[in-house]
């Protein structure tokens, strides 16, 4: 069984932020005060300073854009498909070719054959 993550919420995010940058209070210390980690002050003070409020917003399972979350279980277009393989057909021709003329320059390793 996975381990169930704790949430909080943007105030209290806000709240340890605040501890740390207005106060002037270490990070080891806010995080003692809050009963969190020390790692987790850390982030959420990069998080803030970097975007703002926006960055102690929950992230989790608000996944955008192409190539982030799950792969797509969608068949590949059978167009798409058939250029793709061409394509690499044509890349192991190439490969092929190569190495039977790599072949023909070295006749004494053809004789070892």
């Amino acid at each position: 069984m996975g381990e169930i993550r704790k949430t909080y919420d943007v105030s209290f995010k806000k709240k340890t932020v605040d501890l740390y940058l207005k106060k002037g209070i270490g990070y080891k210390n806010v995080a003692r005060e809050m009963e969190i980690d020390a790692s987790l002050v850390r982030r959420r003070v990069r998080h803030f300073k970097a975007e703002g409020i926006k960055g102690l917003e929950e992230k989790r399972d608000k996944a955008q854009g192409p190539g982030i979350g799950r792969p797509r279980t969608r068949p590949e277009d059978p167009e798409i498909k058939l250029k793709r393989l061409e394509a690499e057909n044509e890349v192991l021709k190439k490969l092929l070719q190569m190495s039977t003329e790599e072949w023909r320059l070295y006749p004494r390793v053809q004789s070892l054959r």
